[in-house]
């Protein structure tokens, strides 16, 4: 990969944008001729764009085999990405005003959370047969560069080692932190009906961090 690239240079061009901006709406893999068709554009010219993007190391590449034949590509968002690319400031300005205007009583604190469990349900793709790697695709997609592990006790570890929502955090920590824990549970409520949010630990923004724990089904399989 040219390690001059960035990222803001190759999301400069609008089918790359079209392409990268349509994954991070999926929030899983897909592959070259469904982002064709979702786009209206001819495949050829899709995969050249693609393969810019994963040289920028904004996407990776999974090589899928499905039936008889050739593997084929499946595309997703990177774990390093910064979705969007570097984001328009009047969209952080906003969210940052936002943030401020929400009292931190514990009213306005269970209604924050239950907004985001509503969200975080509307977030969540159709289940298919491994929900971690569909929560992790989804955490991915928004920003949070998470890092599953099994906990001594069994539990899924989920570590967030990005902070998409640092500056918001900084304005008002309690609403945006009980936003963003709300969203998990959502999550879990659609893919892993059976999983259970047991805590939801935040950090400081600027160094990441923040812990989510998932009790439920085995997830690591035979």
């Amino acid at each position: 990969m040219d390690r001059s690239t960035r990222h803001g240079d190759v999301l400069s061009q609008p089918t790359r944008a079209r392409l990268f901006d349509h994954l991070s709406e999926l929030r899983r893999p897909a592959g070259s001729t469904e982002l064709a068709k979702s786009l209206g554009l001819h495949v050829n010219g899709v995969r050249r764009q693609l393969q810019r993007l994963e040289q920028a190391g904004l996407i990776e590449r999974r090589r899928v085999q499905r039936g008889r034949g050739r593997p084929r590509d499946q595309w997703t968002i990177s774990e390093a990405a910064a979705p969007g690319g570097e984001r328009p400031h009047a969209y952080a300005d906003l969210a940052r005003w936002l943030a401020r205007s929400i009292p931190a009583n514990p009213g306005r604190l269970r209604e924050v959370e239950s907004t985001g469990r509503a969200i975080g349900r509307e977030l969540a793709p159709e289940r298919a047969g491994d929900w971690v790697e569909s929560f992790r695709q989804v955490l991915i997609a928004l920003g949070f560069q998470p890092a599953l592990e099994a906990g001594s006790d069994g539990a899924l570890h989920c570590r967030l080692c990005n902070c998409p929502y640092r500056d918001s955090v900084v304005e008002n920590a309690e609403v945006v932190c009980t936003m963003h824990r709300g969203l998990t549970a959502g999550l879990l409520d659609e893919l892993a009906p059976e999983a259970r949010l047991r805590s939801f630990e935040p950090h400081d923004p600027d160094l990441a961090g923040c812990l989510a724990e998932v009790e439920g089904p085995d997830w690591r399989g035979p």
